[in-house]
């Protein structure tokens, strides 16, 4: 940390002005940097407001050249990718561009744990941290969930920070070490980030273990073929921790039976998967992560069964909204990708009306046909083209209608479904086209129900 503290009125440049941005326009300022903030896009005025009170310089609307081209490093938000001019421009200047999470790692010794995969991370992070904070452990929870990391770093002093991290997160830390890290699993998401190919994704979710030494763990689900092909051509310095559903594992988290075994450094764990809060195939393989680091931590096995039998999950992430009518109505609008909906389908019992669709990431609907056919009696779709969403699934259920408003597919949805059925949003798509984010998604779709 020494070689910041000269840092008298260094220029910082910040691009993007949402939570990761302005929480490290924050904390760069209380370090002495001159900070200077730029959105090509405009402004919340919730962040706006921030900004003003701190006396921190930004623009929106586009980005001056000359003031970010000045300053000494750039911290860049993770929705912003490579091509953009801007980051090019820096990039031929050779004016370093750092994440976040690089920035504010450099003012802590708070030990990290670090949680990514294509899906399930925003789960196993809330779980860890819950499990962690009733443990008695001083923690805060931050990355791509709640208050920004750097922010808190500014203001808080956690000894212990569970970070949920994306792959745009990642590609931008140099330095950075995680002293846990948890890759959940590998699916594709994003390619358009990644020249469309699945190994540069791969590659971005393993940067997780870089800087990782022999004192540092990895967690890492050994039932996930994309990740083991990478660890093939990879040496990982970190001690090494998998889980798995399909095979016994000796040190690490396996299923035996009906119950979770976690066993690491003469620590044992075993829980039954009924009193798991979380249910759903894909959720084991959350709780045993969850379980790994908490075992890693030395937590006691009764806090542990206590904190993964009482956790109630995050909004937007299968949440269950109301029964009506002997219907029940369950929000999954961060379904953002095919895989999250083949989770949410996996997970289901009854029969499923379900609701897809949005902005379409060049998506491959072929992995859900199987699901659909099983359980899915009618298909409405909530986005403004529709067209592959019909071409994907007009064999494989009777129904597919299409609708422009959250109220009018949850009004579809209910005329279409019986008692016994669940009404499922659960998209697949992102949500840019008749929504501002999938929680505005969510939440339209919740209030919409409530209106039935």
């Amino acid at each position: 940390m020494s070689e910041q503290n000269n840092i008298s009125a260094k220029r910082l440049a910040i691009l993007g002005a949402g939570e990761s941005g302005v929480g490290a326009a924050y904390l760069a300022q209380q370090k002495g940097y001159d900070v200077f903030v730029s959105d090509f896009g405009a402004i919340a005025d919730n962040y706006k407001k921030q900004l003003q009170d701190w006396n921190i310089r930004f623009e929106e609307g586009g980005h001056t050249y000359e003031e970010i081209l000045s300053a000494v490093e750039v911290v860049k938000s993770p929705g912003i990718p490579d091509k953009a001019p801007i980051v090019k421009k820096l990039i031929e200047a050779n004016i370093p561009v750092i994440s976040e999470i690089e920035f504010a790692g450099r003012y802590t010794d708070a030990k990290m744990i670090c949680i990514t995969g294509s899906n399930g991370k925003t789960t196993t992070a809330s779980l860890t941290y819950h499990i962690l904070k009733d443990g008695g452990l001083n923690v805060g929870l931050a990355g791509n969930i709640g208050k920004s990391f750097a922010y808190q770093v500014a203001t808080e002093s956690y000894e212990y920070y569970v970070l949920e991290i994306s792959s745009f997160m990642l590609d931008n830390i140099y330095h950075f070490k995680a002293d846990i890290s948890v890759l959940l699993n590998i699916t594709p998401d994003h390619l358009d980030r990644y020249d469309y190919k699945l190994e540069n994704y791969a590659a971005s979710k393993f940067r997780i273990t870089q800087n990782q030494t022999a004192a540092d763990y990895f967690i890492y689900c050994a039932d996930d073929a994309e990740t083991l092909k990478v660890m093939e051509g990879k040496t990982i310095a970190a001690q090494q921790l998998p889980f798995s559903i399909e095979k016994t594992i000796e040190t690490g988290a396996y299923l035996d039976k009906d119950n979770i075994v976690i066993n690491i450094h003469q620590q044992h764990f075993q829980m039954s998967i009924t009193e798991l809060a979380l249910q759903g195939k894909h959720n084991l393989y959350n709780s045993m992560a969850s379980g790994i680091v908490a075992k890693v931590l030395e937590l006691r096995n009764e806090t542990m069964r206590e904190s993964m039998g009482n956790f109630r999950n995050i909004e937007h992430r299968l949440e269950f909204v109301a029964k009506i009518s002997g219907i029940a109505f369950i929000n999954d609008s961060k379904a953002t990708n095919v895989n999250s909906t083949w989770y949410a389908l996996e997970s289901m019992s009854s029969p499923v009306v379900l609701i897809l669709g949005g902005v379409d990431k060049g998506n491959d609907y072929s992995m859900l046909k199987e699901l659909v056919r099983q359980k899915v009696k009618a298909i409405v779709c909530l986005g403004k083209d529709n067209k592959r969403i019909h071409d994907a699934f007009e064999d494989d259920t009777e129904i597919i209608v299409n609708t422009g408003s959250a109220s009018e597919a949850a009004q579809v949805a209910y005329h279409l479904a019986e008692k016994g059925d669940t009404v499922l949003l659960s998209p697949a798509c992102a949500s840019f086209d008749l929504f501002k984010n999938y929680e505005d998604r969510g939440r339209q779709f919740k209030d919409a129900v409530k209106e039935l």
